[in-house]
């Protein structure tokens, strides 16, 4: 696996690079991962913290944590956590329903928005390519990310839908005719 490991408001030392992928090493024992599996690491430093953004494009799935904390070695051993959990989660998933794959992920950046003047902007657009699907591959990607929505081309009808966490429990699904 390729590790690049970039800081924001921060430099990143040779040190610093050499302790965070030692620690995400440990990963690489739930799956298989090749020379061109590249896990990315984002080190962003705040006032009140350190935040620390790890994304693992694989073939399966696109595996992603965000961590906030006051050290940056206690927030990659958070996030190392976190991915490790979604991987077990992932594997019992399969298990249960004897799947060989769940398909391509495309990570999905929530779209953020900020208040300028008490007037909500839009600050970021993001343009995605949906994947054909069934109704559970979408709904173990969405959850392997830890969003609340998933947009995917539905294999049944091939239109466009969007499964989604309802706040009561359970699952809500949008089709587009």
């Amino acid at each position: 696996m390729k590790y690049t490991v970039v800081g924001k408001n921060v430099e990143v030392t040779e040190a610093m690079k050499s302790v965070i992928q030692e620690k995400l090493k440990v990963l690489e024992k739930f799956f298989l991962v090749g020379e061109d599996v590249e896990c990315r690491v984002l080190v962003r430093t705040y006032k009140v913290g350190q935040k620390i953004e790890v994304t693992i494009p694989t073939k399966v799935a696109t595996l992603r944590a965000e961590v906030m904390d006051e050290n940056i070695y206690n927030g990659v051993d958070a996030a190392v956590e976190k991915l490790a959990a979604q991987l077990r989660k992932a594997k019992a998933k399969m298990n249960r329903k004897n799947k060989e794959h769940l398909g391509t992920v495309l990570a999905l950046d929530e779209i953020q928005e900020e208040k300028k003047d008490e007037k909500e902007i839009l600050v970021k657009t993001k343009v995605i390519e949906v994947e054909l699907m069934d109704l559970d591959q979408a709904i173990t990607n969405m959850t392997m990310l830890g969003h609340d929505f998933y947009i995917y081309k539905d294999s049944e009808n091939e239109n466009i839908a969007v499964v989604y966490n309802r706040k009561n429990g359970g699952y809500g699904l949008i089709e587009v005719e």
